[in-house]
């Protein structure tokens, strides 16, 4: 076994690899660049090491750098997590030449894997069943254009490269194959490199199943199966396993089919092979196909391990180590039910933008597996992943796992941040969700409901007017002295309220024409003679409360100026990032809707377009500017009146 490995990775997956190396005895080493100095995954490593600036480019990508971090740290070994440089053959070939190991399958399984086209081909050598599809080399557009015609509508655009959503588009009609093929190849392009695409069929009510396998280069096995399906934008929401409604019958099948691709390709360590689903009639055996493999560990391994029992970064580090397989098939089986959400720094109103942020505060329930990269005080960066935790279930059913995921999810406070936390609260109780009745589609039929913002209780805004008023302590006198009124005005951004206080942990709140009656006794806070399991805290970003579904208020910025609206008329960044493509110029006539310009953020292109018809007066950035949230792009002229 190793004694000591590098980590060439960030955030939650780093933490993770961390925490099993600690208990192995082994010990890390951790890799920064500029924007992780204080991060959570440097602080928990026994070294760390500097390898440049905040883009990946500058060094999370730069094999290099970690390999000479690994070299003169004494690491014996690279893991390298998920993302990055987890699935780049030509690392795993420089790590090896340095003698050193790398924690994952070899270079020549990655490259066998790597493109979606050449995957597939040695796929059905393999006996394994595919999507029709075309995944040829030819990439002129009038020659894709034709293939899709021939598979038949609706079809994917799917980059060869690529991964996560990323250089993929949903086609419906031939009218809009041409620009959605441009922006696919485009993405691809920015992501990986590489703008080639494959066309696939699109499957009208489809699954997405993937099988988790272990090799060790010669035989393999399968640790059962996950059900992704619940995804929006390609995206996955929340992962759980088993799948609903497998038979033994379709484990099998699954099982045989991904196991064979492993020893295919003389597979080595953890991988996922994903499958698409035919949902339309329940699972059959001859209702799934070879989508593509992950040749590493997935963001949601952690819900097979807890139906499993078996830590799969132990036995990463194992099979890397020169061990063999440390269990037969026959020697695995399921127990219960397990659930993963992701929460996420994202604007869900906003279409799922991501957000940036200061935690001002951040507390887990102990009830639930957390596995998170951040801490309390931790900014949410522009240049990765906006990912907050992972929030993990078990139970001995799927209801069980499920009630106890919502549960989970609803004791989970976070404050300084936009978050998707309430979208994925309404996720647990959607009632067909709960049923069991999953694919890919679920979210976007129901998105709308999904997203609606429910209105604060006006009980729970009483309460975090009290805390905005220092108040929060109910065995103190909230500061009133004989210099201070019993009454008082409390303003917020967005509102105000009157406050009334009688002695500790009594006072009135109102707010407009409602009067709220507020008590402290019996270690809960009592609202209306009601009593509310809910917390007050004061934190950075101003007064939250939490149960259930939080409020914060922010108190007034003195200092701050309000800005003259805009109109429409002016297009502003979303979010910090690097400007793309810019498609007008000064004079240009636009419709509300076309297309702007394209900016790249947390590792996705975000197109911008016209808020109303209008003439371009100034173009204010251009291709390869990095702009801060808010900044001015393109300005229209004003209207007449």
């Amino acid at each position: 076994m190793f004694h000591k490995i590098l980590i060439a990775n960030r955030g939650e997956i780093a933490c993770r690899v961390i925490d099993t190396a600690r208990r192995l005895g082994i010990r890390t080493v951790a890799v920064w660049s500029d924007a992780d100095r204080a991060a959570r995954h440097v602080a928990m490593a026994d070294e760390a090491v500097h390898i440049g600036g905040p883009a990946p480019r500058d060094s999370y990508l730069r094999g290099d750098a970690i390999i000479r971090a690994a070299r003169e740290t004494g690491a014996q070994a690279i893991h390298p997590g998920y993302g990055f440089l987890s699935e780049n053959p030509d690392f795993v070939d420089a790590v090896t030449e340095a003698g050193l190991t790398f924690i994952g399958p070899s270079a020549m399984a990655i490259r066998r894997m790597g493109l979606k086209d050449a995957a597939k081909a040695l796929m059905e050598k393999a006996g394994v069943p595919v999507v029709p599809g075309y995944h040829g080399e030819n990439q002129d557009p009038a020659h894709l254009a034709a293939q899709a015609d021939t598979i038949g509508y609706p079809v994917l655009i799917k980059a060869v490269a690529g991964g996560g959503g990323k250089g993929m588009r949903l086609v419906e009609r031939p009218a809009d194959f041409a620009p959605a093929l441009d922006s696919a190849q485009g993405e691809a392009a920015t992501a990986f490199g590489n703008p080639a695409v494959l066309i696939e069929k699109y499957i009208q009510q489809p699954r997405h199943i993937e099988v988790q396998v272990f090799g060790d280069g010669t035989r393999a096995v399968h640790l059962f199966e996950r059900d992704c399906s619940l995804q929006r934008r390609h995206q996955k929401v929340i992962e759980e396993a088993p799948a609903p409604g497998m038979t033994d019958e379709m484990r099998a099948a699954m099982g045989a089919a991904a196991t064979r691709a492993a020893e295919a390709i003389g597979y080595a360590g953890a991988g996922t092979v994903e499958f698409i689903v035919d949902g339309a009639d329940g699972l059959r055996p001859d209702g799934f196909w070879f989508m593509e493999m992950n040749t590493r560990l997935q963001v949601e391994h952690p819900v097979t391990e807890l139906i499993t029992g078996i830590d799969l970064v132990e036995w990463q580090l194992r099979v890397a180590s020169g061990e063999g397989l440390p269990a037969t098939q026959d020697q695995l089986s399921i127990s219960g039910h397990a659930f993963e959400a992701r929460l996420y720094a994202e604007d869900v109103a906003a279409g799922f933008l991501p957000a940036t942020g200061t935690l001002a505060h951040l507390r887990f329930p102990d009830h639930a597996r957390i596995e998170t990269g951040v801490r309390p005080g931790d900014t949410i960066s522009p240049w990765y992943d906006p990912m907050i935790a992972k929030v993990v279930t078990h139970g001995a059913t799927r209801a069980i796992a499920l009630r106890a995921l919502e549960t989970a999810l609803a004791d989970t406070e976070v404050a300084g941040a936009v978050t998707n936390l309430d979208f994925l609260i309404a996720l647990t109780r959607h009632a067909g969700f709960a049923r069991g009745e999953v694919d890919t589609g679920l979210i976007g039929r129901d998105l709308d409901a999904l997203s609606l913002a429910a209105e604060p209780d006006p009980a729970c805004r009483a309460l975090a007017v009290l805390g905005l008023a220092g108040l929060q302590d109910p065995t103190v006198r909230g500061g009133i002295t004989l210099w201070q009124p019993l009454r008082r005005t409390i303003a917020w951004q967005g509102g105000e309220a009157v406050i009334e206080v009688f002695g500790p942990g009594r006072a009135r709140v109102t707010l407009g024409d409602a009067t709220h009656e507020i008590a402290h006794e019996g270690g809960r806070w009592w609202v209306d003679d009601r009593p509310r399991n809910w917390r007050i805290v004061n934190h950075a970003a101003g007064t939250s409360v939490f149960g259930g579904r939080s409020l914060t208020l922010t108190p007034l910025d003195p200092l701050a100026r309000g800005g003259a609206e805009a109109g429409g008329g002016l297009t502003l960044s979303p979010m910090p990032g690097l400007v793309k493509a810019v498609f007008v110029v000064p004079g240009q006539e636009v419709t509300a809707g076309d297309r702007l310009a394209v900016l790249e953020a947390m590792k996705m292109e975000h197109t911008l377009t016209a808020a109303r018809d209008g003439r371009v007066a100034e173009v204010l950035a251009g291709p390869g500017d990095q702009v801060e949230a808010g900044a001015p792009l393109i300005r229209l002229e004003e209207e007449d009146d």
